[in-house]
This record gives C-alpha cells, sequence and structure tokens, in this order.
C-alpha cells in the first residue's frame, strides 16, 4: 500500500462539480493498494500516518501529530501511485490492485483512521475527481508498506570509526 500524503490548511474533493468530501487542517491521502495488499497493509499505514510528527509544536519542530493537533484527514483512492514508467512512454499499472480488492481496503483504510479519533473525508472511488488543497510548508511525504520490510540503508555516520 502506498500513501502520499501532504500537510494541508484546506482541501476538498468534487466529482462532477459537487464536493464530496472536504477538510480544514490536516492531511491530504493519496492512497494506492497494490496487488497482494491487504488489512494488514492498512493498519499499519493507519497506525503510521496517525502518528506520524509533521506539525510544528511551539518551537516550529516537526513533533507533533495528526491526533495531537486534532486534524482532519482527506483520503482519495489513487491507483496511480503504483504507475511502472520504468519501459516505454505508456505507465503499466500491473501492480496496482484490481477495484474489488482496492475499494474496501480503502474504506477500511478511512475507518482505522476514524477508530482513532481523526475525522476522514473520502473522495468517490473509482471516480473521476477534482481535487483542490492548500499545502501547508510544504509538506509532502511518501510512505509505502513494502519498505517497512526492507532495512534500512547504512548511514556512513553509524561506521565504526578507526
Amino acid at each position: 500500500m502506498r500513501a502520499l500524503i501532504q500537510r494541508v490548511s484546506r482541501a476538498s474533493v468534487r466529482v462532477d462539480g459537487a464536493t464530496v468530501g472536504a477538510i480544514g487542517p490536516g492531511l491530504v491521502i493519496l492512497l494506492g493498494v497494490g496487488v497482494g495488499d491487504s488489512e494488514r497493509e492498512a493498519a499499519l499505514l493507519a497506525e503510521k500516518i496517525a502518528h506520524l510528527r509533521i506539525f510544528a509544536d511551539a518551537e516550529g519542530k516537526f513533533n507533533r501529530s495528526l491526533l495531537e493537533v486534532g486534524g482532519a484527514a482527506l483520503v482519495v483512492s489513487q491507483f496511480t501511485l503504483f504507475a511502472d514508467t520504468r519501459k516505454g512512454r505508456r505507465p503499466s499499472f500491473t501492480q496496482a490492485a484490481p477495484p474489488e480488492q482496492a475499494a474496501p481496503l480503502v474504506e477500511r483504510f478511512a475507518a482505522l483512521l476514524r477508530e482513532q479519533g481523526i475525522a476522514v473525508a473520502t473522495g468517490r472511488f473509482g471516480a473521476l475527481m477534482e481535487v483542490e488543497l492548500v499545502n501547508q510548508g510544504p509538506v509532502t511525504i511518501w510512505l509505502d508498506s513494502d519498505d517497512w520490510q526492507r532495512p534500512r540503508r547504512a548511514d556512513p555516520s553509524d561506521a565504526p570509526r578507526r
């Protein structure tokens, strides 16, 4: 599961000219479900995002989470996060989950955020949507649940000194 999150002062999503979801301060979460993703990935990602410290404290440091600031989340399904552009000029989306698998996981992800006390608005799965947002900072962060299975890259400062 992949998420591109943006810290916003406000955001909304429209379908056919009608607003279907809107939030004030918080996060826009563009969410992609991949082949093989399950509720486990949705739960890990929801927990990570709810507690990710990307909001400023009184000293201007990233020390507060979405939960701590009382922010909202706008969750928008976006299969294009699984675009494979390694060959040719047209992206391939074969690693994106089919709609019958992705739709319930997007809904479950939103429900998991709500269960943590976060106000959640959503787009409409499968619809052509217009997403409007004011990125605050700007702060934009990429999260991929597959990355949590990989070892961290070696940090040169961690190397033993001779």
